[in-house]
């Protein structure tokens, strides 16, 4: 499209030129036009149906047209409790809240659930999120799906000829059953499609009831030992190699462009350390920044108070008002704080030689002259216990049992 407002015989739409630059998908791009929010060469438009090239100049919100990113694509570990958006009316949790701010702005290739965990693709590239959606595309989706209930795997195996439920087709299924564990099936999902809450669906018409949604597949790529929450960006090698030559070619996927520069709204940025007086900044944007120490109250009692000042270590000149309270027993009881020595028992002082448990002697003092001792108690013989005689012609020992009948 020229100054003159006539349109270019060759060029791209320009939802398409918006997807391609990682700023919307396509059909975000088409409700950005519908609102007015683009301009093209500085004059606003309301149609989608507008093709434009590389003159041609484009802005959004009046912010200038990125430049084309090279093609990525990101595997992320979704957790449970959150929506595939970018914002939510209700102020419900989505994940590109809980992505890193380091990654570039990102596009979700498909939806999960609110309760679905597993894998998602993220990619800049709006266009081959396009075409990854499609099922024209084919890729493969495996999930993991815990449910209440019983289904024999005759029922699981009619789902390869496709169901259609409340008015809804749904193709082929690859349905079955992994383990049961109690009340509960653990059962493995394939399917090509991906609608709107699929596998819940066509397991609430067998009488299930989902309790656990995992995605492990989407394509080539494999959940396999991502942690929860983490994020994996696939080298662009391997990314070419996976998507084939007709997927690069339907996306127009770039792979040579460089890899744009984090804005520092999405990265914090660090200055060089000066000398002059820092000037008051601007609240940093980034999400896990570390709060900001909170200043200590002014305390008067600490003022003039010394290091020394605790009552356990301070003297008793310095504390006279924290004198420590120690018990004394015996005769220090009466010389509590002074300097009195204790006097020694009086008496004969005399030594003996003593032999502890483990065998060692050894010798102590004593003083005063050794108690007497009493004479050791006899105690009265021990008297027989009244019983019966044991027989003396019959050996020791249990006494032979009767034959019965005697």
């Amino acid at each position: 499209m020229n100054g003159d407002g006539e349109q270019h015989k060759s060029g791209e739409r320009i939802a398409k030129v918006i997807a391609r630059a990682g700023l919307a998908s396509r059909r975000e791009a088409e409700a950005w036009i519908e609102a007015g929010r683009v301009t093209v060469n500085g004059k606003a438009i309301s149609s989608p149906a507008l093709d434009v090239t590389a003159n041609d100049r484009i802005t959004i919100d009046g912010a200038p047209l990125p430049a084309r990113e090279r093609t990525r694509l990101f595997l992320y570990h979704k957790p449970r409790g959150l929506l595939t958006t970018r914002s939510d009316p209700r102020g419900r949790p989505t994940i590109f809240q809980n992505l890193p701010p380091s990654l570039p702005r990102l596009i979700s290739i498909g939806r999960l659930d609110f309760n679905t965990e597993g894998l998602l693709l993220l990619t800049n590239d709006g266009a081959l999120a396009r075409v990854l959606e499609l099922p024209a595309t084919g890729w493969l989706r495996r999930y993991r799906v815990r449910a209440h209930g019983s289904v024999p795997q005759d029922r699981l195996d009619a789902l390869r000829k496709g169901v259609t439920i409340n008015g809804i087709h749904y193709g082929a299924i690859d349905a079955a059953i992994e383990r049961v564990q109690g009340s509960n099936l653990w059962l493995t999902f394939a399917i090509r499609e991906g609608k709107n809450r699929e596998v819940r669906n066509v397991m609430g018409h067998l009488g299930l009831t989902v309790t656990r949604l995992i995605r492990v597949s989407f394509g080539p790529f494999q959940l396999a030992e991502l942690d929860l929450g983490a994020v994996e960006e696939v080298p662009t090698r391997v990314l070419r190699e996976q998507l084939g030559d007709k997927i690069v070619a339907l996306s127009e996927a770039d792979f040579s462009a460089p890899i744009a520069t984090p804005t520092p709204a999405t990265t914090p940025t660090t200055t060089p350390t000066t000398t002059t007086a820092p000037t008051p900044a601007a609240p940093s944007p980034r999400r896990h920044a570390a709060p900001a120490a909170r200043p200590k109250p002014a305390n008067d009692k600490s003022k003039g108070r010394k290091s020394s000042d605790h009552a356990w270590r301070a003297r008793e000149v310095e504390r006279p008002t924290k004198l420590l309270r120690r018990k004394f027993r015996g005769k220090l009881a009466d010389t509590r704080g002074t300097t009195e020595k204790r006097e020694p028992p009086g008496g004969e002082k005399r030594a003996g030689l003593l032999t502890d448990r483990k065998g060692r002697r050894m010798v102590i003092e004593r003083y005063g002259k050794p108690p007497v001792q009493d004479p050791p108690r006899q105690e009265p013989p021990k008297r027989a216990r009244p019983g019966r005689r044991r027989a003396s012609d019959r050996a020791f020992g249990a006494r032979p049992r009767q034959p019965k009948g005697r």
